[in-house]
């Protein structure tokens, strides 16, 4: 590299940690689409196979215990981007709205200190990032020419892998890259009955204790698992372009979801279902392979992790932590004490209560418990009763729909479509599924959590301390349903809110 062109990265980029000798890595980032942490085979499920999810964690470190910082793909992704929690992202930090221009992202500080950066498929979003002023999606320019042509029904066109080794045929040489490779799987839709005809059995399926072990929820989780499947492929095809390449042993590879599985109590929930999810990275050169990590970590923490990795110092407005001491490190287990609490909220998901109005909670998880402070109670979290669009349409929730009053269904509905206390508290070790509030008979511990979440929120700024309602005032640019008083227009909404 040129005198001229060091001295302009350097002018441009951050301050740099790593020697100017030093390699930088490229980084592969890659993220499924609602996927919760148990379905991969590196954490023990018998049905699903995800060979290469499995070989990154083997390769280099799989974490047991990461969590996204909302329950929802455009929050989730949004904090993923820029580092920072969601109540301190304005309108990215709630669903289908503006990604004000002014947060920074990762991809773009790279970009300015010389990487070489890209995107296919599901980037940031859904979001209007076209109307907040961006050129391109916050997670790079799209590269999305190639499409799969005979793909399995449900899936999406893009191929995220060739469109993936396209990005690498305009790399320069002499520039490290930085990569997003967003899949639509296991999004819905599935293919109904495509688990079974794949042959796999009902009878192997684990069904979490929050649905009805019954044939069509059975079925229905099958089919999440063949998209899964699906999805590991591409991972594998992806990676096969990186080994081609010759940078293997020098690329960062993290593989993740945004949100967890698309089922009633889990998606756009903040019980362990929606947020706890799978985590695999890998970097051969810096990373000691083998390891199973159990610190709680959080999708905050990725973008200071890419950010040091690259030799600079993460921006002053991230709160997350870089994960590279757990990366280097060559323990397993809890590698570093103080990381025993991440936190999560949600704000407005889809278009699911009356005037557009969100079902706002933040949460505090522990090594052993959960703790939900909902501050709308009096509002239908699943969405309103015509329709409870806050759950996605599929067999599961026609299923417990239909069956509401049976005796062996009522109870989880309950928990899955009704209303909710102010204060939840789950036992996680007991109680994974999350099923019995302890709320009320823990009274000590439930107020020393609710302490140490306040603080938290407090300090980094969280508009819902100070009883703000501006969550509920940002635009909606996606769907609107009309049959819930909803605006065809945005300008019709803001007139109402201005």
């Amino acid at each position: 590299m040129s005198l001229t062109r060091r001295s302009l990265l350097l002018s441009a980029a951050p301050a740099l940690l790593r020697p100017q000798s030093a390699r930088r890595p490229n980084i592969l980032f890659v993220i499924s689409d609602d996927h919760s942490w148990l379905h991969t085979s590196a954490m023990g499920d018998a049905v699903v196979k995800t060979p290469n999810f499995d070989r990154v964690g083997q390769h280099g470190v799989l974490f047991r215990n990461a969590f996204c910082p909302a329950p929802q793909c455009a929050p989730s992704r949004a904090a993923t981007l820029t580092g920072r929690h969601i109540w301190q992202l304005e309108e990215a930090g709630t669903h289908g709205s503006l990604f004000p221009k002014k947060h920074k992202v990762y991809p773009s500080l790279l970009a300015e200190a010389g990487y070489h950066v890209g995107l296919t498929g599901k980037g940031a979003g859904p979001c209007d990032w076209r109307g907040s002023g961006w050129a391109h999606n916050p997670a790079g320019r799209a590269y999305d020419i190639h499409n799969v042509g005979n793909r399995p029904e449900g899936v999406s066109p893009v191929d995220y892998a060739a469109n993936f080794g396209e990005f690498l045929k305009s790399k320069p040489k002499d520039r490290p890259f930085c990569f997003w490779l967003g899949s639509h799987e296991p999004h819905r839709v599935y293919k109904k009955g495509g688990g079974v005809a794949s042959g796999k059995k009902l009878e192997a399926v684990r069904v979490p204790s929050f649905l009805p072990d019954v044939p069509e929820v059975r079925s229905d989780i099958l089919d999440y698992m063949t998209e899964i499947e699906y999805f590991d492929r591409q991972l594998g095809a992806a990676i096969d372009h990186v080994r081609k390449l010759g940078e293997l042993q020098n690329t960062l590879i993290v593989v993740t979801a945004d949100n967890g599985m698309s089922f009633p109590h889990s998606k756009a929930n903040l019980y362990d279902h929606g947020w706890h999810l799978p985590l695999a990275i890998s970097w051969p050169d810096r990373v000691p392979g083998g390891r199973t990590v159990d610190d709680l970590v959080s999708f905050v923490d990725y973008a200071p992790t890419y950010l040091e990795a690259a030799g600079l110092k993460p921006s002053p407005e991230m709160v997350g932590r870089s994960l590279m001491l757990l990366l280097t490190s060559k323990q397993s287990g809890i590698v570093d004490a103080m990381r025993s609490r991440v936190f999560a909220g949600r704000e407005r998901h889809s278009h699911a209560r009356f005037d557009n109005l969100g079902y706002p909670a933040r949460a505090i998880r522990t090594p052993a418990h959960l703790y939900i402070h909902n501050y709308k109670p009096d509002r239908w979290p699943a969405g309103d009763p015509e329709g409870y669009h806050d759950i996605d349409d599929g067999p599961s929730k026609s299923y417990m729909m239909e069956h509401r009053n049976d005796p062996k269904v009522k109870p989880l509905f309950d928990l899955a479509y009704g209303k909710r206390p102010e204060e939840e508290l789950f036992d996680i070790a007991k109680d994974p599924g999350c099923l019995r509030n302890l709320a009320a008979s823990q009274p000590e511990l439930r107020r020393k959590l609710r302490a140490e979440l306040d603080a938290l929120l407090t300090k980094t700024g969280d508009p819902r301390m100070r009883g703000s309602e501006i969550f509920d005032s940002y635009p909606r640019t996606s769907q609107i349903r009309k049959e819930l008083g909803g605006f065809a227009k945005r300008s019709e909404y803001n007139t109402k809110y201005k």
